[in-house]
Formats: C-alpha cells, structure tokens, sequence
C-alpha cells in the first residue's frame, strides 16, 4: 500500500498540475471574447506591433514585427522579429499556432517552445484587418497589431477603452517604436 501511494500521490500531482497549465495557458481573460466569423486567411502576413505590456521575452525590443503564414498542415507559422537596442543586435522567434476550437472564432494557442502552448486571442479587428487587439490567456499579455508602422487615433482609442473594459491596465503599454 505505502508503494502505491509513493507512485499514485505524486502521479496524480503531476497529472492534475498538467491539466491545470494547460486549460489557464490557453484561456481567455475573463469579460474578453474572441472575434466571431473570423477570417483567418485574411489575418495572415505581416503585422507591426504597435504596442504591448513589458514581457521578458521581448525586453528592449523595437521595431517588432509578426508574420503570419499557413503551413502545409493546417496550422499557421509565426515569426516574429524583433531589434534589442540594448544589445544591437535583431532576434527572430519561430513558432506555430492553432485554433482552439473552429477557425471562425480568433481563439488560438500558440507555441514558441512545445510542449508549452499559450493563448492567443483576437479580441477586436476592423473589417479590412488593418488593425487588431490581441489579448493573451491572462490580463498579462496583450498587444495592439497594424499593418502599418502607426495607428489611427480613434482605433488607438478604440481598443484602449475595450482592453480597459476587460481589465487591462493599459497605463503599462509600451508604445514600439519603428525606425
């Protein structure tokens, strides 16, 4: 019985402890809700980020960029590139995302490092996919996309209101700057 309970106890830690990484890395924020009738061939190619909270992993980073394209699979590749003006030097990331559910809803898991996947979530868009506000599984992450270098004021105000809506402190967005 104590051999059972050394394998079972620990076993079942692990496996709970799994389930509850995976269902929180790929969530929503709570009050956020991904864009419906998504067109997600029309969200592919390159975006500018234009701004976002201060993630380690994208530490003195300008000029940010996110290109998106379809793999052979179904699954969509990210790139995304960025300069360090710390360190003088640029740095690029390869990764791979999937819908959550169906491709008509912007709720995707994306992974830089698998088996680690963590949510990616278009929250609002215009209708010509210029613009995008992405929120990530938890009010830690967000970003604000265009296709262009900059963003129009009433879009900015747009998304700045809905992410402060959800909760986001929106005071801590680092603003890109493209050079």
């Amino acid at each position: 019985m104590k051999t059972f309970q050394k394998i079972a106890i620990p076993v079942s830690i692990g496996v709970l402890g799994l389930m509850l990484l995976n269902s929180c890395s790929v969530g929503i924020p709570k009050g956020a809700t991904a864009v419906k009738n998504f067109n997600a061939e029309k969200y592919l190619g390159k975006w500018y980020e234009i701004a976002r909270f201060d993630y380690k992993f994208e530490k003195d980073m300008d000029n940010v960029t996110a290109t998106y394209s379809q793999n052979p699979n179904g699954t969509i590749r990210v790139e995304n590139k960025g300069y360090n003006y710390v360190k003088k030097e640029w740095k690029q990331s390869v990764g791979e995302a999937k819908f959550v559910k169906d491709k008509s809803e912007a709720r995707l898991k994306v992974s830089f490092f698998k088996p680690i996947w963590a949510g990616y979530n278009v929250i609002d868009i215009d209708e010509n996919y210029q613009y995008a506000l992405v929120a990530g599984s938890s009010l830690k992450y967000l970003w604000i996309l265009s296709r262009t270098k900059d963003i129009p004021e009433s879009i900015r105000q747009r998304f700045l209101e809905k992410a402060k809506k959800i909760g986001y402190n929106t005071d801590e967005l680092i603003w890109v700057r493209h050079n």
